[in-house]
């Protein structure tokens, strides 16, 4: 696999997990606070990581989009996010 291939990869599956992640805890919670900034981070490097790639920059572009997959994975495992039974996706407790 090529290093854009795998971008490539890499954006698709961490649109799909934010496309698929909800926060869990009621509207008016501190956990659905702390739900929206993981959401709004974990979208702000998806951004980030389109523009570097846009750009010629793959390399910044990968390491963006991995930390916006971590924003969304870390959400789920803490239990702020609901990604479902989802373990392809993302690394569930149990």
């Amino acid at each position: 696999m090529t290093a854009t291939e795998l971008l490539d990869k890499y954006l698709r599956l961490t649109a799909e997990a934010l496309a698929r992640v909800k926060p869990v805890a009621p509207s008016r919670s501190f956990l659905y606070g702390a739900a929206q900034d993981f959401l709004t981070m974990a979208r702000a490097y998806l951004t980030d990581a389109q523009h570097f790639k846009d750009g010629g920059d793959p390399e910044r572009a990968l390491a963006a989009v991995s930390y916006a997959h971590g924003w969304l994975d870390a959400g789920v495992r803490l239990g702020v996010l609901d990604g479902g039974e989802d373990d392809a996706r993302f690394t569930l407790f149990r």
